[in-house]
């Protein structure tokens, strides 16, 4: 037993030895096995070419990496405001963008909370702050006084403006405005018109017809140096209905009864003293005659109407007839 057990142990030993270095051979062989896959399947480095000599290669390694970014952020830009142009939406643009800054400028405390206007009699509050392009969403902060007094002074009832900012939300406007001086016939449109000829309304609203009538082509210009003339005569005046510039060389005048008076184109101040002496001593005016002429220089020459040149023809007839009727009995 002795023998044979000692012997019996060593063999099961030398086999336990046997079994692990077949094992580990085993591992060692599955170990170098997956070395050899992994530098199979790792990518070979390339071989960088050699770099091109050429415009693109140049500005490639010369100009910074975001260079490529903002060149195309241009072009889209670009192309953006180009479609905004030919599509015909500049003025939306550009309206949203004030639109928008003066919504901030708003939120910042900017808002215009009072509006004093001064000098104003014929347009409203709300006329003048349309007229400035002044609204609601206007910000003190990006409002631009100088435009707003340019506007002002494109209307023609505004002779002058003055624009002033109040910061944080004040804005004071003093205007000057003109006085309408006469109604303007042309073409047999009528307006209404200044001292200087400027249109102020293209029309007539009932306030104005009591303003002096001008008539033709030039009158409004002309018709203050005329007026005032006429207004030194007062027998003619108080009963002047309408002045006319006739070839816009001399004036012709209307009066309430219907008569013309057809003044000269040189010395009217004469004239007038004339006809108002006339009137003073013969009653001129109140006279059956439709018309004056007083273009030649060294006569006056009246018009009868239809009813006294028959009375006169009738009269005259008569006469003559007595006259023949004396001659035969004689």
């Amino acid at each position: 037993m002795d023998g044979g057990g000692r012997l019996a142990r060593s063999s099961r030993l030398s086999r336990l030895q046997s079994d692990l270095k077949a094992v580990a051979h085993a591992v060692a062989a599955l170990l170098r096995e997956r070395r050899s896959r992994k530098k199979q399947a790792r990518p070979q480095r390339l071989v960088r070419p050699e770099p091109s000599r050429g415009v693109i290669a140049v500005l490639e390694r010369w100009l910074p990496r975001r260079v490529g970014v903002a060149f195309t952020a241009l072009i889209l830009l670009g192309s953006a405001g180009m479609g905004i142009v030919k599509g015909g939406h500049v003025d939306e643009f550009v309206q949203a963008l004030d639109d928008t800054r003066n919504g901030a400028a708003n939120l910042a405390g900017f808002r215009i909370k009072q509006v004093a206007i001064a000098g104003r009699k014929q347009l409203t509050q709300d006329e003048i702050l349309a007229i400035g392009g002044i609204t609601g969403r206007s910000s003190l902060l990006f409002l631009d006084a100088a435009a707003v007094r340019d506007k002002l002074k494109a209307n023609p009832w505004i002779a002058d403006a003055t624009v002033l900012k109040f910061y944080p939300g004040e804005l004071q406007i003093d205007i000057v405005e003109r006085t309408a001086f006469a109604r303007w016939q042309l073409d047999g449109h009528m307006s209404v018109i200044a001292d200087d000829g400027a249109v102020l309304e293209p029309y007539v609203a009932r306030r104005f017809l009591s303003l002096p009538l001008v008539v033709g082509k030039g009158a409004g210009e002309r018709a203050k140096d005329f007026i005032a003339l006429l207004q030194r005569y007062p027998q003619v005046w108080s009963q002047t209905r309408a002045v006319a510039l006739v070839g816009e060389r001399r004036w012709n005048v209307w009066l309430t009864s219907g008569l013309v008076i057809r003044m000269p184109e040189h010395d009217v101040g004469n004239a007038l003293t004339m006809l108002s002496q006339l009137d003073q001593d013969d009653k001129l005016f109140s006279r059956d005659i439709t018309a004056i002429d007083m273009r030649l220089p060294d006569r006056l020459t009246v018009r009868l109407s239809d009813a006294a040149f028959k009375a006169r023809e009738e009269l005259l007839s008569s006469k003559d007839k007595k006259s023949k009727k004396k001659a035969g009995d004689a």
